[in-house]
C-alpha cells in the first residue's frame, strides 16, 4: 500500500544528505508497493515547504524541477493509494495543516475520522480534501497548539485514533525531528551516521543504511540525527529490536531484465535454495527460525488451519496436502478476511499457521490476533524479518526470498511453499510421524528443486513466445488436480493480475459438473498433468479429461513431465517440466504459467510490476 519516508540529517554544513535527495530514493524504492500519487515536505526555516502530485514519482520530480527546494536536513514523504478520496493533487499527501507550520504523511485507514471531522468542524477547522488524513493531521495541530509540543501532540492525538495508522510528523518549531506513531500499519526505523531514517520498510533507505530497528505496534517515536526515542502511548520508554538488513540496494534492481517481475521469476532457484539452507540443528532435527511454543503443545494440536490471502492463500492449499500427508493432521486452508468473521471453531490444540510475503498483510494481522484471543498457537511464515506477523505469532519460520518487488508475486509464492514443506516435516518429525531417514529423503528431494526450477528456466522463452502468440485472447481456463488445483488457481491469477484477461482454475474433476459448458473451439486451456509415476490413478483421469476439452475444439497447453508419452496425442502444445515427486511438483509447474502471464502482459504493452489497481501489500482491511 502506502509508501512513507522520513530522513534527518545532522545540520553541519556538507554533513550527511539532504532531505529531499533521501526521500526521493525512498520512495523510488518503494514504487513496488503501488500507489496513486506522491509528495514530499521538508521543515523550511519558520514554515514547511511541500510539492504533491497525482501519478508516479516522476511526475513529482517534474513538479519540484519548476522551482527551487530549500536544503533542508528534515523531510518527510509519501506514496499514496487511494482509500478516503480518490487520485488527485489535492488528496496527495503530505496534508500540510494550521497555516502551513505542519506537515503529516500516513498509511492506513482511520476508522473514526466522520466522527472526529464533525467535532473538528465544530470548532471552526475547514477541510479541503476527501481524505481521513487531513482529518488527523488537523487534530493533531489543534493539539499542537494546546500543548506546544509534537511528540506529547503525537502521544495524545494517537490515542483518539481509531483504525489502522502509521503518522509521520515534522514542525517548523521543533525542526530538528520528525514524530512517528505506529498502530498496525508497517513502519521502521533506520540507523546512519549523524542521520536516521524511517520507512514502511528497509527498502525506503536502505540505499544508505542496512541498520535498523523494528517499530513496535502502539508506541511512537522521536527521531533526530543523533538518536531516537521509542515510547508508548501512555508516554512509557520503550524499546525496539535491532536488526541487520541482509539485503543491498542492487538486489532491488531489475539486473537486466524487463520487468522486475520477470527478474524474481529468474531470481525462484536461489529463492527456494536459501529458503531451505541451515534448517537443522546440531542433531540433525528440523528447526524454526523463532519458536515461542512448547514442543508438547505442538505434539498434542489436533487441527491446523492455515489462513492467507490471494498468492499465499493458494501456497497455503498447497501445504495444506504436504501436511495431511506427513502428519496426519486434518488442515483447512482459510481466507484470512473470511475467517474471523464466521466465528472458526478454534481450541488451544488448534494450530494456526499464517502466511504473508510482506508481514503486513492487515486481513492476516487480524487473523492472527482472532486466533490468540481464541487460545490458538499461531506459526508465521513470512519473507520480511521483524514485520508485524512474527513478531505477534508465537513462532515463525522465515522464506529467504530477498525483496520481492513487483507486485505480482512469484517468487515468494515457491518460497512459501518450500517453507510450508519444512513446517510440515518438523511437524511430523516431532510427532513421530516420520523416521529421521525419511524426513532426509525429503529434504533431498527439496534441495534437488532449485536445479530442476533452473532447468525449466533455461527454455523459458518457447513459453514466452507461446504467451506472445496467445495475446489476444480473450479467456483462458486452468485444470489440475490434487496439488495441481492450487497451481491452477494460481496459473488463473497471473493472468488477471497482469494481463487483465478473464481466467479461471478448476479442479479438472469438477469439470463436468459445469466449466465445461466453457469450453468453444479455440479456447485455451491449461492442463497441469500429476505423474505418471508410482501408485497415482489421477494420471489417467487427467489425460482423459484432456481428449474431452480437445473432442470440443479447445487449444490445450499441456504441463507434463519429462517422458510422459500418454498426453502427446491430445496437447496442442506440451511444456516439460522435469520429473518430480507427486507432492513436490508444484515448485516447477507453477513457474511456465509465471513466464506465461509475464509474456502475455509484455506482448500487450502494460506495466507488468505496477497492474492497475493493485498494490503489493495490502495494509488496510
Amino acid at each position: 500500500m502506502c509508501g512513507i519516508v522520513g530522513y534527518v540529517g545532522s545540520p553541519e554544513e556538507n554533513q550527511n544528505y539532504y532531505a529531499l535527495d533521501v526521500v526521493l530514493e525512498g520512495l523510488r524504492r518503494l514504487e513496488y508497493r503501488g500507489y496513486d500519487s506522491a509528495g514530499v515536505a521538508v521543515v523550511d526555516g519558520d514554515g514547511i515547504t511541500y510539492a504533491k502530485k497525482a501519478g508516479k514519482v516522476a511526475a513529482l520530480e517534474s513538479e519540484l524541477a519548476k522551482g527551487v527546494f530549500p536544503q533542508s536536513k528534515v523531510g518527510i514523504g509519501h506514496t499514496r493509494w487511494a482509500t478516503h478520496g480518490g487520485p488527485s493533487d489535492v488528496n496527495a499527501h503530505p496534508h500540510v495543516v494550521d497555516h502551513g507550520r505542519l506537515a503529516v504523511v500516513h498509511n492506513g485507514i482511520i476508522e473514526n475520522f466522520a466522527e472526529l471531522k464533525h467535532e473538528l468542524s465544530a470548532l471552526g477547522y475547514n477541510f479541503v480534501s476527501d481524505t481521513d488524513t487531513e482529518v488527523a493531521a488537523t487534530l493533531l495541530g489543534h493539539i499542537y497548539n494546546e500543548v506546544q509540543d509534537l511528540t506529547e501532540a503525537m502521544r495524545q492525538a494517537a490515542n483518539r485514533l481509531e483504525g489502522a495508522f502509521t503518522l509521520l510528523a515534522i514542525h517548523p518549531e521543533q525542526p530538528d525531528r520528525i514524530v512517528a506513531a505506529r498502530r498496525n500499519s508497517p513502519l521502521v526505523i533506520g540507523l546512519g551516521e549523524k542521520e536516521n531514517f524511517l520507512g514502511s520498510d528497509v527498502s525506503g533507505f536502505i540505499e544508505f543504511t542496512k541498520k535498523a530497528v523494528e517499530m513496535p505496534n502502539d508506541h511512537l517515536v522521536v527521531l533526530t540525527a543523533d538518536s531516537y526515542e521509542i515510547r508508548d502511548f501512555a508516554g512509557n520508554p520503550a524499546t525496539g529490536k535491532e536488526f541487520e538488513v541482509a539485503w543491498d540496494a542492487a538486489a532491488a534492481e531489475k539486473g537486466g531484465y524487463a520487468s522486475f517481475m520477470e527478474k524474481e521469476i529468474n531470481d525462484q532457484p536461489a529463492a527456494v535454495r536459501d529458503t531451505l539452507l541451515g534448517r537443522l540443528n546440531e542433531k540433525g532435527k528440523l528447526t524454526l527460525d523463532e519458536l515461542r511454543i512448547d514442543e508438547s503443545l505442538l505434539r498434542s494440536i489436533d487441527k491446523i488451519i492455515v489462513v492467507a490471502c490471494g498468492t499465499a492463500a493458494y501456497a497455503g492449499q498447497v501445504a495444506r496436502y504436504a501436511i495431511e500427508h506427513w502428519c496426519r493432521i486434518p488442515t483447512e486452508v482459510e481466507l484470512a478476511h473470511e475467517f474471523r468473521y464466521r466465528d472458526p471453531i478454534i481450541t488451544e490444540k488448534t494450530l494456526v499457521v499464517a502466511l504473508s510475503q510482506s508481514g503486513e498483510t492487515m486481513d492476516t494481522i487480524m487473523a492472527v490476533r482472532h486466533a490468540r484471543e481464541q487460545g490458538a498457537k499461531v506459526i508465521a511464515i513470512c519473507n520480511t524479518i521483524g514485520s508485524t506477523i512474527p513478531r505477534e505469532s508465537d513462532a515463525c519460520l522465515y522464506t529467504y526470498a530477498g525483496p520481492e518487488i513487483a507486485v505480482a508475486s512469484t517468487k515468494a509464492f515457491l518460497a512459501q511453499i518450500t517453507a510450508a514443506y519444512l513446517l510440515g516435516l518438523y511437524l511430523a518429525q516431532l510427532r513421530g510421524n516420520k523416521f529421521a531417514d525419511e524426513v532426509q529423503l525429503i529434504l533431498d528431494e527439496l534441495r534437488a528443486m532449485p536445479e530442476k526450477i533452473a532447468s525449466l528456466l533455461e527454455r523459458s522463452e518457447e513459453i514466452a513466445q507461446l504467451g506472445r502468440d496467445m495475446k489476444d485472447a480473450s479467456s483462458v481456463l486452468f485444470l489440475g488436480r490434487h496439488v495441481g488445483f492450487p497451481v491452477a488457481l494460481e496459473g488463473a491469477l497471473k493472468l488477471k493480475e497482469i494481463a487483465y484477461l478473464h481466467a479461471e482454475g478448476f479442479a479438472a474433476g469438477e469439470l463436468k459438473h459445469g466449466p465445461i459448458a466453457l469450453v468453444e473451439e479455440g479456447q485455451p486451456v491449461f492442463v497441469i498433468v500429476p505423474s505418471p509415476r508410482g501408485r497415482n490413478s489421477l494420471h489417467a483421469k487427467v489425460v482423459s479429461t484432456i481428449q474431452e476439452i480437445r473432442a470440443r475444439g479447445a487449444v490445450t497447453i499441456v504441463i507434463a513431465e519429462e517422458g510422459d508419452t500418454a498426453v502427446e496425442a491430445y496437447a496442442n502444445h506440451i511444456i516439460r517440466i522435469p520429473q518430480t515427486p507427486t507432492l513436490l511438483q508444484p515448485l516447477v509447474a507453477t513457474v511456465p504459467l509465471q513466464i506465461f502471464a509475464c509474456a502475455v502482459a509484455g506482448a500487450k504493452g502494460y506495466d507488468i510490476d505496477q497492474p492497475r489497481n493493485l498494490a503489493k501489500s495490502v495494509t488496510v482491511e
